[in-house]
């Protein structure tokens, strides 16, 4: 009779410490969901130029900021679902060709509705990247500092924010609108050195069979693991459609309340993101100051990302993002009333802290929350049904900043949603082990 030697993969990756392969994984991802936040803002900082270039009206280029965000709302969805089942690896590369193609093509259209199509299909693979990212970011990194690594994970949104804003100020007035695009496309010289360098799912190679080579990089990640031919992974398991499985065994209630909150959040993120320069514009501000204030947008989601995940991992992720959500809420008011410019640099950064801060943060909370066999099921659709609110935001602010609206009633519609993403998030229960039945599959 053969004595198997059962290995629970998740104690593998918790007891493991930081090293080489931790930092490998950390920094791909960062490096992607930098260009994807590079790519969130970048449109905002062009508006000004294409409305002088092809008379491109506000309500219009609202509509064409929101059709990107149909396509990410498909990416989501897809790829989440794909990278289930064929592995996370394939589909990020995939997904990094399709958005640096299209964002490269985006600099070279001179029509606006060739613009509008190349935005839309790039947008289907940037929207492949958060759902996937956070995973595997979530994977690799031991329990008790999973919040923090994912915080500066997504930390990379913001710097691809402040890149935007830092590179703008000269690359617009030198250079043209553009390059600004040119610049997102970076991504694509990279992906030869991603194939080689960059690991494959630990959990998805053990679903394809491949054990010999989940075994490898759990060595890679924890030296005190040392593999042996015997050895059987176990993880996490589950039969049956991963989305059906969101809304048994008690997790219907969170599921609902974890969609809301992202539908309230990237609304907020994306309306900000987009329409943020031009809502300092109207307010009285030069091109140059206003993307300023972009910048102060991203230094604030930074700072909210790295310090609310270190709190996350200490106090709870629920309680952190009710006070962030709480806060951007009422900055967001508060800026509605135009204060002192330096105020307003300070209310800017807490609003960002609160936005997309906020938003990176509740990524992490929605992993943490389900098994691993369906995180990327479960962010990804989470994510797909946010991206209804990322889709209305753009066209929200559009519609506000069409010339019917003072420029302070932007700031005051965009301060409902954090209120009640806060509202939802106080509403989630907290005991997953309640509600979640978790059921061991033995993987060879």
């Amino acid at each position: 009779m053969i004595v198997l030697n059962e290995i629970r993969v998740v104690d593998v990756i918790d007891s493991s410490r930081f090293n080489r392969l931790h930092a490998t994984v950390l920094g791909w991802c960062l490096c992607l969901i930098l260009f994807d936040g590079y790519d969130l803002v970048v449109f905002g900082s062009v508006i000004g130029q294409l409305k002088e270039e092809w008379g491109a009206s506000t309500v219009l280029l609202g509509m064409i900021g929101s059709l990107t965000l149909v396509g990410s709302l498909i990416g989501s969805l897809i790829g989440g679902i794909t990278a289930d089942k064929i592995g996370r690896k394939k589909v990020l590369v995939g997904a990094v060709f399709l958005f640096s193609i299209f964002t490269l093509w985006t600099g070279l259209t001179d029509s606006i509705f060739v613009f509008a199509l190349v935005r839309f299909l790039a947008g289907i693979g940037l929207g492949c990247l958060p759902p996937l990212l956070v995973t595997l970011t979530s994977e690799y990194s031991p329990k008790r500092i999973r919040n923090l690594m994912v915080g500066i994970m997504f930390s990379g949104y913001s710097i691809g924010g402040i890149a935007v804003a830092i590179s703008g100020i000269w690359v617009i007035p030198h250079l043209g609108w553009q390059w600004m695009f040119f610049i997102g496309a970076i991504p694509f010289l990279l992906l030869p050195l991603m194939v080689r360098t960059m690991p494959e799912s630990i959990y998805s190679l053990i679903k394809m069979q491949k054990a010999e080579e989940a075994k490898q990089l759990l060595h890679r990640l924890n030296p005190n693991y040392i593999p042996r031919e015997d050895d059987h992974l176990i993880v996490e398991q589950e039969e049956g459609a991963p989305v059906s499985q969101l809304f048994k065994e008690g997790r219907s209630t969170p599921t609902f309340l974890f969609w809301t909150t992202c539908f309230m959040s990237l609304l907020l993120v994306y309306g900000l993101s987009t329409w943020l320069p031009q809502m300092m514009i109207k307010s009285g501000y030069a091109l140059t100051s206003s993307l300023l204030f972009l910048l102060s947008l991203n230094i604030g989601a930074i700072i909210g990302s790295v310090t609310g995940g270190y709190l996350a991992d200490r106090i709870g992720s629920k309680k952190v993002l009710v006070i962030l959500y709480s806060v951007g809420g009422i900055c967001l008011v508060l800026l509605g009333f135009n204060p002192g410019v330096w105020v307003l640099y300070l209310l800017t950064a807490f609003a960002g802290a609160a936005s997309i801060g906020a938003q990176n943060l509740n990524n992490a909370f929605i992993s943490s929350f389900y098994p691993s066999y369906m995180r990327s099921t479960g962010l990804g659709s989470a994510l797909s049904v946010g991206r209804i609110g990322a889709i209305i935001g753009p066209s929200l602010g559009g519609y506000l900043l069409s010339g019917k609206f003072p420029a302070s009633m932007s700031f005051l519609i965009f301060a409902i949603p954090a209120m009640l993403a806060a509202v939802t998030v106080a509403s989630i229960p907290l005991n997953r082990s309640s509600l979640i039945k978790i059921t061991e599959k033995r993987v060879v």
